[in-house]
Order: structure tokens, then sequence, then C-alpha cells
């Protein structure tokens, strides 16, 4: 049997060891050769592009630059996901290794206690590492001429605890029965590609989504709901009754299936709970970790933290501080 690949010396290419034993300067220096990669670190000015700023550094010793071009000053996060930081870039690095690390995903309790944050540091903090993981799905298209994609849904949130005596409980899967929380993640995922999650009331009203992020020549393989049974008339369709076999005829959902399982973990083992206005943020999390099961976690720290970088500050999170989040 051949070894797992997270057992695997290729896996394992950054330690948080190495993360906590850098210096101030080290990790400075490594934000600053990902932020700006084409100046190979140099700094660029983030208002104007300037080419030429010089070191202001705060009292404090927190980097800081000022362009010489327009005269206004920056920082290595400005203008970024993590613009406007109050914690050292050491700790974000940090962060970012230790959620990489977690193949299933990461609670903010738990990373609050790893660095010894408050809660809702570390939930935000989080939440802006799975909004930079969603910038690489925006506007991705899926499949094409003889390849095939699978497509599937599994339904989240909105949990009725029943109730004591069984005679007074409730069959949950009536409607009226349940809280009204309750959505569906619908995944699209190509074998040996990519993933696209999204979140809807029902299968039925991703019809268009699926269009959109499917391309045309695509197979699509899916189970028998009756959800899917529109799509025939654009793309050619192979169908798997679940009850009688997993695959069958060449059609199964099987690596769409595998995608639920990292999100179903994540939600019993690290969660317990990703319903709301989230669901959708912890869905394209499982979709990025799902699509990079085979990256080193050194590669995956680097990818995301460029990311985030590259990004601009948060649409969701801004001005969290003074209780007027941004939903989703």
């Amino acid at each position: 049997m051949s070894q797992h690949f997270l057992l695997s010396k290729a896996a394992k290419t950054l330690s948080l060891a190495q993360v906590l034993r850098l210096s101030d300067a080290e990790a400075e220096a490594m934000f600053s050769q990902v932020r700006w990669p084409a100046t190979n670190g140099k700094p660029v000015c983030s208002h104007c592009g300037g080419l030429e700023p010089y070191d202001c550094r705060r009292p404090n010793g927190a980097p800081r630059f000022e362009c010489r071009a327009c005269g206004k000053d920056f920082s290595i996060t400005s203008g970024t996901l993590f613009a406007s930081h109050k914690l050292p870039l050491r700790t974000y690095l940090g962060a970012i290794a230790i959620f990489c690390n977690e193949v299933k995903g990461k609670s903010a309790l738990a990373l609050s206690r790893d660095l010894g944050l408050s809660y809702k540091t570390a939930f935000v903090l989080l939440h802006k590492l799975r909004e930079a993981m969603a910038s690489e799905m925006k506007g991705r298209v899926v499949g094409g001429e003889g390849k095939v994609a699978e497509i599937d849904g599994g339904y989240f949130g909105g949990y009725v605890k029943p109730a004591n005596l069984r005679e007074n409980r409730k069959d949950r899967r009536f409607t009226n029965n349940q809280s009204g929380k309750r959505k569906v993640v619908v995944i699209v995922r190509e074998r040996g590609g990519n993933s696209v999650p999204a979140v809807f009331r029902s299968e039925g009203q991703a019809l268009n989504f699926i269009r959109a992020r499917v391309a045309k020549g695509t197979v699509i393989n899916a189970d028998e709901g009756n959800g899917w049974n529109d799509l025939h008339g654009q793309y050619e369709m192979k169908r798997i009754n679940h009850q009688e076999a997993y695959s069958l005829n060449g059609a199964c959902t099987n690596w769409a299936e595998e995608y639920f399982s990292r999100l179903r973990r994540a939600e019993i083992g690290h969660h317990h709970n990703i319903a709301g206005v989230y669901l959708l943020r912890y869905a394209q999390e499982a979709s990025w970790r799902e699509d990079h099961r085979r990256m080193a976690n050194g590669d995956q720290v680097q990818r995301l933290a460029g990311l985030a970088l590259r990004n601009k500050p948060s649409v969701d999170f801004s001005g969290y501080w003074q209780r007027s989040i941004n939903r989703l």
C-alpha cells in the first residue's frame, strides 16, 4: 500500500516551530517577499506604485515606509486583508501556518488558545483567511470538452433538538418541522481538477449557477435527485442511483462525496455549527483544502499568504469593531 501524502516528507516542508523561531526581521522579510515578488521584496507604494520609498519605521519598531513620489506612508499590509493590523507579522504567519496544517479546518477558539488571542480576534482572522481562499474561486469555470465534472448537494445547519420522549418527537424531514435555517451546499468538482461551491435553499435553485460554472462539452455525473433533471438539455449526463451502488457503469459522484466528507468532518470535529451567513465561507475553505490537498504545507502557507496580501481589505469584516459587520 502506498504511503498517504500527509505522512510523506514532501507534505511537511514547514513546521510551526520554524515559524516561531523567526525573528521579527525575518518575518518582515518573508512578508515583503510574498507581497512584492516582482521587486524581490523591495517595497512598492500601495498608493501610487512608486518604487523609491524610504524606511520611516515607527518608534515601536513596526515597519513603515514613506513614498518619495506621493509623500504618503504605507506598511507591508496596507491595502490588503491584513490592513491596520495590530499583531506582530510573525503572529499572522504563525496563524496561517496553523490554519494550513489543520487539514479539516481550525476553530477560532483553538487558534485563540494557540496564539494567546481573544476569541473575536481569532474569529475575524480566520474568516479573512477564508475570504482569501475564496478569491481563488471567483469566476472559476470547470470542465470542458472531454472532461468530467461531478455535482452534488449536502444540507447543513438548521438543527432541531429532538424531544426527550419518543412520542413527542417529530419527523424533521417535513418542512413544517424544520427551523427554516437549513441550506444546501452545492459542489461542482472537476475530476482531477478544481471545484466551486455555492449555497442555496434547495438543489433546484443551483441550476443557473451550474450552467455558469461548468463549460460546455463537459460530461456531468450526478445522483438521481430531481433537482438535476433540467441539466439534461445542456450537458451529457450520467446518473447514479446510490440505493443500488456508489459507482456503476462509469457513473459516480465520489469526488463530490470526498469534498462533503471533509466539510462534514470540519463541522463535527472542529466547528460544531457552520450554518447561516458564514456557511459559504466554510464551504469555500473546504473546497480550497480539497483542491490543494497534495500541496506541501509550506507551499500552502506561501500561497495563502500571497492571496491575503493581494486582496483588498475585507468586504465581510470591515468595521466589525463598530458592530457593523457587512453580512455575506
